[in-house]
């Protein structure tokens, strides 16, 4: 399981990655609003720890804009505002449960194993453009009905380009989704694999899906 935590203060974020971590759960860290929403799009978590007073935006705005852009996963709010209006508007604006400051522990990995365990009922198991298909359950790629074979990392390009059909995805968003925030951004690994998965799902007669966008990065669309 994968945790995004967005906490300003470098005690309580420390704290909170380094025990999520004794608990084998892998844990990042970001200090700012904006740079965490950013990181929520950008990479795929099972659950994000959101801080409510940060710099850059606030959390309630990174809440707020994430809910509005579809984002499903779970969040869990650390507040230190116990007052019920604020706990409501909270929980309003998307939060899946919340944690006041101070805490212990104990109790916020009891609420993020919970939340783990809910089921993804509303995620899509099959990402669909034109007549190309991936299954992630099955962890499949078919075109036309025809199985194709991909890397693992092709793999992770492909969905998540098929996640963001119809958007253009810079170089730098996909090699932190498939490869990690701390790829070095300056290789070409990305134009590599785009380079592959042509080569196998727009090799025959037909519309091309994927498209370069020259100084940007590439698009998926029907």
């Amino acid at each position: 399981m994968k945790v995004l935590v967005i906490e300003d203060d470098p005690t309580v974020g420390q704290f909170v990655k380094r025990g999520l971590e004794e608990h084998r759960w892998t844990a990042d860290l970001v200090t700012d609003g904006e740079e965490g929403e950013r990181l929520a799009r950008s990479q795929a978590y099972d659950l994000v720890v959101l801080d409510m007073r940060l710099p850059g935006r606030s959390g309630l705005d990174v809440l707020r804009n994430l809910r509005a852009a579809g984002f499903e996963i779970p969040v869990l709010v650390l507040t230190a505002q116990d007052a019920v209006d604020a706990k409501v508007e909270t929980l309003r604006a998307g939060a899946d449960d919340y944690v006041t400051k101070p805490f212990a522990f104990e109790e916020l990995l009891a609420r993020v194993e919970a939340l783990g365990r809910r089921p993804r009922a509303l995620a899509a198991p099959v990402l669909k453009v034109a007549d190309l298909w991936v299954d992630l359950d099955a962890r499949e790629v078919k075109r036309g009905g025809e199985l194709i074979e991909l890397t693992p990392k092709e793999f992770l390009v492909l969905e998540y380009l098929m996640r963001h059909a119809g958007r253009v995805m810079s170089r730098t968003l996909i090699t932190e989704y498939a490869w990690g925030y701390h790829f070095d951004p300056g290789t070409n690994i990305v134009d590599v694999v785009i380079n592959h998965l042509r080569k196998k799902i727009d090799s025959s007669p037909g519309k091309k899906l994927i498209t370069t966008v020259r100084g940007v990065g590439y698009v998926i669309k029907a």
